[in-house]
This record gives structure tokens, sequence and C-alpha cells, in this order.
């Protein structure tokens, strides 16, 4: 169980990204963390793997402050894959084997598949020994936020956070990538940042924060039937042709 109990961040200058967050999410579920830029989704998870601290409330994992659990512990127990992915200047292969440096070729490749990039490594001329280049430069940046997915699947960690690891891809690239991933986060525990809502029906919560504060949670069909803050994104995003 994953606790955010009045969480609250205020950065140095005084600015707060975060006002009294309050939701909770059980062991082997999905959240999907919806909303405009700037409404601190980034920032709420975060603070799991305790890139900042927060300066009021709690954050819990299994009933363990966040704050008084070591950092090596976390990040042994969470995968965290960015917007902006870090690859190495190394083969594709050495890329998402760091994930689980004992990983056999069967793995790699499962986990390359479920990232739905098995398909694209294929095709280049040396396959999963092509080289990426520093930082990935030989690669646009959704095959690498795709890698950076197979990676994170690897390390098999329990808890899970995709941070707009999908927004380089087009909607239809990315609802086959979350079809596929939906199976592999089976027993997981994730927290999936995304502007496109088409993406969150299957979640088994959904949180839209605005303003450094949680303004609805539920289900889709929770929501869609409130009419509020959700439904209202979700019916704008249909006009605009992205959901």
């Amino acid at each position: 169980m994953i606790r955010f109990d009045a969480v609250s961040k205020r950065y140095e200058r005084g600015a707060e990204a975060l006002a009294g967050v309050s939701f909770e999410l059980a062991g082997g579920e999905m959240a999907f963390l919806t909303g405009h830029s700037g409404a601190g989704k980034s920032t709420l998870v975060s603070l799991l793997p305790a890139f900042y601290e927060y300066t009021g409330g709690k954050v819990t994992i299994d009933g363990q402050p966040v704050a008084e659990t070591s950092l090596t512990s976390l990040r042994h127990h969470i995968a965290v894959v960015s917007q902006e992915p870090f690859l190495f200047n190394g083969t594709i292969r050495e890329n998402i084997q760091y994930g689980k440096l004992d990983a056999d070729d069967a793995a790699i490749e499962a986990a390359a598949r479920a990232a739905n990039c098995h398909e694209f490594i294929c095709a280049l001329d040396e396959g999963y020994e092509s080289r990426v280049g520093e930082r990935g430069v030989k690669l646009s940046v959704g095959e690498k936020q795709r890698v950076s997915i197979a990676r994170a699947l690897l390390a098999d960690a329990p808890i899970l956070i995709l941070d707009e690891a999908t927004s380089a891809l087009d909607a239809r690239t990315e609802r086959q990538v979350c079809n596929n991933l939906f199976e592999a986060f089976r027993g997981r525990t994730v927290f999936f940042i995304t502007h496109r809502l088409s993406t969150v029906r299957p979640a088994d919560m959904i949180v839209l924060m605005e303003q450094g504060a949680v303004m609805e949670v539920g289900t889709h069909i929770e929501l869609m039937q409130r009419q509020g803050w959700y439904y209202a994104l979700h019916q704008s995003q249909s006009q605009e042709g992205l959901s």
C-alpha cells in the first residue's frame, strides 16, 4: 500500500508545488495521474524514490515512511522511466540489460517485446548489438522511451513509475504500447503520468491534479458519471481528437 497523507512540497523560493495531497494505492494496482502541465504530477511521484523531500504530511510504502527508509532500499524497489530517458553509449542489448545485469537473451527479448521495441530493434543493421551513441543520439525519442521501458520491465521492481514515458509516441503507437504493457504490469504497483486520456481507462485509479492539488479520484466510469473536472478534460480532448 502506498499512501500520500496530506502531502505538501514547497520549493526554496517559496513556490508551493503540492498542497495537501491525499490518496492511497493498493499493492499491485495501477494509478494514472493526469492534468495540465505544472499540476504537480511529476513532483508527486518523485517523492517516492526520494528525488525530492516533502515538506509537509507523510508518504508511506507499506506503512514505512519514505523519509525514514534508506535510499538504497527505496531505489532497489522502484523503477522510473522519464519523459527524457537516459541511455548510455553502448549497445541496445546492454542498455536493456542494465535493468538486470544477469538477465539472459530470452529475458531481454521478452522485455523488449512487452515494450513494443523488439520489431524496430530487429530492423536495425546490427539488431540488439546496434550502438545507440552518446545519450542514445542514434535513436528517436520514442525509440529511447521504449528501450527505457524495456529496461524498467526487466528490472522487475515491484513499483514502477512512468513519467510521460510514452509522450513522444503518436496516439496510435502509444495505445499499442500501453495495451502490451498493461499485461506486463500485472502484479506491480504502477504510477503512469499521461496527458492523453485515451490510455487511462483500464486504470484501477485515475488521479486528476491541478495546481498542486488532487481535484478528483476514481475510475474512468466513475469520473465520467460525475461530470466534473475529468469529464470536462475528457470532452475537450475528444473534440481535439486526442481521446
